[in-house]
């Protein structure tokens, strides 16, 4: 494989740092190995002390649709562990269907009555079936753009055959991986798939299963009861600051009033579904709790120029203000991989009866999770069974997950714990947010995780790590 500049896109995220880019050819169609052909474009920060060098690090941010090309630049600005960045080079990669490799599009535009790939909440059985006429559109929208037939062969069982032709155009015998969120399936994936060749795993932010399908999105619900809370309690205790309300009850009530004035009455442009969507984003890590405590409080003084700015930079939610054209790539690859891996239900009315339960159950954001996706209706998928668990290779994954997660929550964690058994050893941190290793700041897990990665030294038993400061 031969190595060279990486596009301007990739650089500009890391002008200090000697990152290396490159692509590796792959079959479109693995049961067609000599048909057409892909360009997969992959990063590389290399070791620099071969003396201590075991081989590469696979990595994967999520999404699906996300890119993992700056990852490596990202984790060193992170401070990963310099025994981490000596023991490894940092591969990323697009994975296919995204950014520089083979993209696809379903040519979302502005304006577009589409707000990403979360789905809206649902105030009553009516907005369930408004919504299933977008979903259906969207899914017509996919087909029409997929010209060249590319969508079929986007799926995690493919992109874990690409991390392993990877591996192979590395020259390495195995490969590491370290993956978050849907990055945690994909990682899942090539374990199950790739047993021989899969060196040290770390799979974190677990989705519980090797594909995000309906159960898995319902547990978004799941995730922000467990975590609103800790927004709430941050809140309390700021209220002369924000004045959001003085007990973390007061906060959960403001939520619920602001939420349902909004239902009834939009403000700029931000309804119901918007800011319950913009509040979810906002409990992917406490650093982000201000910026929520200035929308709902930007809301509740009906300041047009801070709710406009405030929504344009909370993460999930950037067709408020226009610009589902420019994340159209990244929604069309979450799409036709979540659509793909799995069978989706096609009745409305299954739809229907699971928004209203999980609208009792969940009230923070079920209605919303339970609705109806694309999906629904997707022509194209899917492609091949879903990739199975396989609990017989060695004991080399290493699963790390934080109590409170507002996407992924502890119960996909300890679903994996139970699938691989003894592959696999359990990380259970007193945190909260989306990422741990590294990205958690939680001292027990970054000892745990980089001694797994550097001197293979897997826990004997699961651990529990404490909060830390």
């Amino acid at each position: 494989m031969k190595w060279g500049a990486c596009p301007d896109d990739v650089t500009a995220g890391a002008p200090t740092l000697n990152m290396q880019c490159g692509t590796v050819t792959v079959p479109l169609d693995y049961d067609d190995p000599d048909g057409t052909q892909i360009d997969l474009m992959v990063s590389r920060l290399a070791s620099e002390n071969p003396q201590k060098r075991r081989g590469v690090l696979l990595l994967n941010p999520g999404g699906p649709g996300g890119s993992a090309l700056t990852m490596p630049a990202g984790l060193a600005d992170l401070g990963i562990p310099k025994k981490v960045l000596d023991t490894y080079d940092l591969i990323g990669m697009d994975t296919r269907g995204f950014g520089h490799s083979a993209p696809i599009d379903c040519k979302f535009t502005v304006g577009q009555d589409y707000i990403g790939n979360v789905p809206p909440y649902a105030v009553d059985n009516a907005a369930v079936v408004k919504q299933a006429e977008i979903a259906k559109g969207v899914a017509e929208q996919c087909a029409a753009n997929d010209t060249d037939g590319r969508m079929a062969h986007i799926t995690t069982a493919n992109t874990a055959r690409d991390l392993d032709r990877i591996r192979a155009a590395l020259g390495e015998e195995k490969a590491s991986y370290f993956g978050l969120s849907y990055g945690s399936a994909l990682g899942a994936a090539y374990a199950s798939m790739f047993p021989d060749t899969t060196d040290r795993v770390l799979i974190d932010s677990n989705l519980g299963d090797t594909a995000l399908d309906r159960a898995g999105i319902r547990r978004y619900a799941l995730g922000m009861e467990e975590t609103f809370p800790d927004f709430a309690k941050w809140a309390a205790a700021r209220n002369s600051a924000y004045g959001l309300g003085r007990t973390p009850e007061e906060v959960r009530e403001m939520y619920f009033t602001l939420a349902e004035q909004l239902d009834e009455k939009p403000v700029f442009g931000i309804d119901g579904r918007l800011f319950r969507l913009g509040t979810f984003g906002g409990l992917y890590a406490e650093r982000r709790y201000g910026q929520t405590a200035q929308l709902w409080e930007a809301i509740k003084d009906a300041d047009e120029t801070s709710v406009k700015r405030l929504m344009a930079a909370t993460p999930g939610a950037p067709a408020a203000v226009g610009e589902a054209a420019s994340y159209s790539n990244s929604w069309s690859v979450f799409l036709t991989v979540t659509c793909n891996d799995v069978e989706w239900p096609t009745d409305v009315r299954a739809y229907q009866h699971s928004v209203a339960a999980d609208r009792e159950k969940y009230p923070l954001f079920g209605a919303a999770t339970a609705n109806i996706l694309p999906c629904a209706f997707w022509p194209l998928g899917p492609s091949e069974p879903q990739v199975k668990i396989n609990d017989d290779g060695p004991t080399n994954i290493l699963i790390m997950q934080n109590r409170h997660d507002p996407v992924t929550p502890l119960l996909g964690g300890q679903l994996f714990r139970k699938k691989f058994t003894d592959r696999s050893r359990l990380v259970t941190v007193d945190g909260s947010g989306h990422g741990v290793y590294v990205y958690g700041g939680n001292a027990c897990a970054l000892n745990v995780g980089t001694a797994w990665l550097v001197d293979g030294a897997m826990p004997e038993k699961d651990v529990k790590c404490r909060a830390s400061a």
